[in-house]
């Protein structure tokens, strides 16, 4: 869910990648059909997502990890102990004290108002997700410069 709205919301940045991997994920399942619901409401087609396991090379190039939750971003750290400077939470920098430096809701094995919860925390997390890539990535110089 967290990757098709961040996707959406940096449609328009081509200098923004955006990729999403899990820590225990099997690689090539289908998004739930609860998540392509609710982001179908927004205008999200998930319908080509399959999901993938976190890799070295992955985190190598990543500029920024953004995690679910705070076990999420331990084991990241515990494996790849190189990307802790660049691994935070999703809602590390949420506006809303309320959700600030708090997990996103898991909402796999629940019901659909689950998923409702989970795209509502996103929704308000991501906008500060984006600002702080803003803030703080530089683009490395062009060889040779």
């Amino acid at each position: 869910m967290a990757e098709g709205l961040f996707a959406e919301m940096v449609r328009q940045r081509p200098d923004v990648v955006v990729s999403s991997a899990g820590l225990s994920a099997a690689d090539g399942q289908r998004a739930s059909a609860h998540t392509v619901e609710v982001l179908k409401r927004e205008g999200i087609d998930l319908s080509s997502f399959r999901s993938s396991m976190i890799t070295r090379a992955m985190v190598r190039e990543a500029t920024h990890i953004f995690c679910m939750t705070s076990g999420h971003r331990e084991g990241i750290e515990m494996m790849f102990p190189q990307a802790a400077e660049k691994t935070y939470l999703v809602c590390e920098f949420c506006a809303d004290d309320e959700l600030r430096g708090e997990d996103v809701p898991d909402p796999i094995g629940m019901g659909r108002g689950a998923y409702e919860e989970t795209f509502r925390t996103l929704k308000q997390a991501l906008p500060s997700v984006l600002a702080y890539i803003d803030q703080t990535w530089k683009e490395p110089p062009a060889k040779g410069s």
